[in-house]
């Protein structure tokens, strides 16, 4: 892999840089492909398929051009079509990154990646956030937690996702819809760590504590804390991070209103989801694809996705940005993400049992 310049050559290269096209971060429609700016003769390239929306990535693969002289093609979409796609080869798409591991399975399954060998890549990424074929590899951790109200909740009555069952919750709990990918995976750990049997009587009482039907994104379910309609919402670490750095004052408001719990500290462990990336099956320029994981993958990019989007790094020891520190060091679930992936059907399955929308 080329030697990788300083952290502070790469922000001087973002300055420089800054003028690139700004998509919504969290826009779930399609985007066209990114704006290139050539630093110098391309003569290589690498096309991505992401299901990332977000402007720190478009300036890290503009800094990844400058260093390594390989163009960066951009296509983004939902994960669903960016899958279709491969899977009917209608692109030829040499890499696809998108969020949560039962999208990484689903592309997996539909046989759209190939195993790849790179001893840097799998000293990076912990065996239990990469494919045990090699087929995809965590690049950012996002752990599913609790977001409470700080005026109405003490949160030594809350220590894990099973609390969320008890009866003095009934109406308090704020969160998305059962169609949501990261609901999804927090239930296949559920089932994971007991049966479905369990997981099942488990999302019943959940259900009944609900203060409202599920809707909206995990920024709307704080709000709802927020406003005093819930107690307690299910979130995504990242998206507080979103709402406290908003250019929108009541949004910063909400996100004050709350503290975080990471759940099962004395067990297993907060669950933890990724986004992640895989080399494609038919990848026309897999050694730039390599390289491109490679380079996400070193420390200064890992430690640009924690300050710019509020993501853990996947990457052990890797400095995180200060609000992240501030929500203190937690334990996090060791459980394998391969077999949350394998175990999403099962969840929906739960779900649909239960009731929960």
């Amino acid at each position: 892999m080329p030697r990788m310049k300083s952290i502070y050559g790469l922000f001087c290269v973002l300055f420089f840089l800054g003028s690139c096209v700004e998509t919504d971060p969290d826009a779930d429609s399609s985007n066209s492909e990114a704006d290139q700016t050539p630093i110098q003769k391309i003569t290589k390239s690498v096309t991505v398929y992401s299901h990332r929306h977000y402007d720190i990535d478009k300036e890290i693969f503009s800094a990844f051009e400058k260093e390594t002289g390989i163009q960066v093609l951009v296509k983004e979409d939902k994960a669903s079509k960016l899958i279709e796609l491969i899977s009917q080869k209608k692109d030829a798409a040499d890499v696809l990154i998108t969020v949560d591991v039962a999208r990484l399975e689903q592309a997996k399954n539909k046989n759209i990646l190939q195993s790849i060998q790179s001893d840097y890549i799998q000293s990076r990424v912990p065996s239990n956030f990469m494919d045990s074929d090699n087929m995809w590899f965590g690049l950012t951790k996002r752990y599913r937690v609790l977001a409470y109200s700080k005026e109405r909740v003490d949160p030594l009555e809350i220590k894990s996702y099973t609390d969320l069952a008890k009866p003095k919750w009934k109406g308090k709990i704020a969160v998305r819809s059962s169609s949501n990918t990261y609901n999804q995976s927090l239930m296949a750990s559920v089932i994971a760590h007991s049966d479905e049997q369990k997981a099942e009587s488990w999302a019943k009482s959940v259900v009944a504590n609900f203060s409202r039907s599920p809707k909206g994104n995990d920024r709307d379910q704080v709000k709802e804390v927020a406003a005093g309609r819930a107690d307690i919402a299910i979130i995504n670490t990242y998206y507080l991070g979103k709402l406290l750095n908003s250019e929108n004052q009541q949004e910063v408001e909400a996100g004050k209103a709350v503290g975080l719990i990471f759940p099962d500290q004395e067990h297993a462990g907060a669950h933890v989801n990724i986004s992640g990336i895989g080399v494609c099956k038919n990848a026309p320029n897999k050694d730039n694809a390599i390289e491109l994981i490679e380079y996400l993958l070193s420390d200064k990019v890992q430690e640009l996705y924690s300050a710019a989007n509020y993501e853990y790094p996947i990457v052990k020891d890797i400095p995180v940005c200060d609000l992240l520190k501030s929500w203190g060091s937690f334990h996090e679930d060791s459980i394998a993400l391969e077999r949350i992936g394998q175990l999403n059907t099962a969840a929906l399955e739960v779900f649909a049992r239960a009731g929960w929308e």
